[in-house]
């Protein structure tokens, strides 16, 4: 019987290299008055030291980055401030579900749009996603690159073409996965520059492994005013996490390194499946894959994984069905689960019962 110490969580998207060894250095070094005094740099006109080291990163104003308790609490406040009930909001049909409940805590009405399968990668029609914008006419769009759980990005080119489109609503672009396949970040002050109702959202939970220090942060277009005043904090932020996103910021060398090693294991896992007749691992850009499982075999792979230790993300929403998310752990950790799916498969003959 595998105990819970030893199961192999690969399902919630979580960064299992762990942060960089600065973040933990800092968090060694933490002073009492970083725990007891609120922070004071109000007084040099800005947020935080973190939104003055991401407004240099990104290359726009100061102000215009706000800081959130992961993306999670930044897209709940945009949609919240923008968002009434009645009101349309667009999103991604095959994505996160908590996309549809933010909007169903105002009372807004979700319409939503579909990612087309292609043979390797799932991808944005942006015609499509164009022409339902003018029939709908939404309050909000919700666009997320990289996509969860498909795994694939929407294209600067297509961002341009779509913010040019829709320039009376707010848009939210949630780049939560962004890092896993590039560190670029040029897009970002041209589309803001340009496009004044943008919202762009980023976490330190995933690409720099902070997930429990729950910080993250958005950069917005210069006419979404309503929503810097509804996000600022007059006592400050939390000292600790900020301090732990600085180190990631200062620690690249670290986590350029694990995301060519998750490339590499992205890698891995389409070879693997490739040789598989029936299963079909479609290409992503985040730290997980989608991988669609022949019919009849779901349940008795969940089965066999479940007496492994190994958990991965198996869906019961329509769209994937048949299918499940990985993700990906360190190469040793994805070894494990690749050995465990190979016995079940010599086992099964690809049949789902034993032999």
């Amino acid at each position: 019987m595998t105990t819970q110490s030893e199961i192999l969580y690969l399902d919630r998207n979580e960064n299992l290299y762990g942060p960089a060894p600065k973040c933990f250095e800092v968090l060694r070094s933490i002073s009492g008055d970083e725990l007891s005094i609120y922070s004071r740099d109000f007084m040099r006109g800005v947020k935080s030291r973190l939104s003055e080291r991401l407004a240099a990163e990104l290359n726009i104003p100061e102000p215009q980055i706000l800081l959130s308790e992961g993306s999670e609490d930044m897209l709940k406040q945009a949609v919240h401030c923008y968002l009434g009930p009645g009101e349309k909001i667009l999103c991604p049909s095959q994505s996160w579900w908590y996309y549809q409940k933010v909007a169903s805590e105002v009372g807004g009405e979700t319409i939503t749009y579909s990612l087309k399968e292609g043979k390797d990668a799932y991808f944005y029609d942006v015609d499509e996603l164009i022409a339902l914008y003018r029939k709908e006419s939404p309050r909000v769009v919700l666009i997320a690159s990289p996509n969860n759980p498909t795994g694939n990005s929407f294209p600067d080119e297509d961002l341009k073409k779509l913010t040019e489109a829709i320039r009376e609503s707010i848009v939210v672009l949630d780049e939560a996965y962004w890092g896993f396949a590039d560190t670029s970040n040029e897009h970002i002050p041209e589309l803001i520059g340009r496009y004044r109702n943008l919202v762009v959202l980023r976490t330190f939970s995933k690409y720099y492994a902070l997930a429990g220090a729950r910080i993250g942060f958005a950069a917005v277009g210069a006419s979404l005013s309503r929503l810097t005043k509804f996000a600022s904090r007059y006592l400050g932020y939390n000292r600790v996490s900020e301090v732990l996103a600085l180190a990631a910021l200062e620690s690249s060398d670290y986590y350029k390194t694990i995301s060519r090693q998750m490339r590499a294991d992205r890698q891995r896992y389409y070879e693997f499946f490739a040789q598989e007749p029936g299963f079909h691992c479609y290409r992503s850009d985040a730290n997980f894959v989608l991988v669609r499982i022949p019919p009849g075999l779901k349940e008795a792979v969940q089965r066999f994984l479940d007496e492994e230790g190994v958990a991965i993300k198996f869906f019961a929403e329509a769209e994937f069905v048949q299918s499940a998310r990985i993700t990906l752990g360190k190469t040793e950790q994805n070894q494990r689960l690749l050995q465990a799916l190979s016995e079940f498969l010599r086992k099964t003959g690809s049949r789902g019962v034993p032999s």
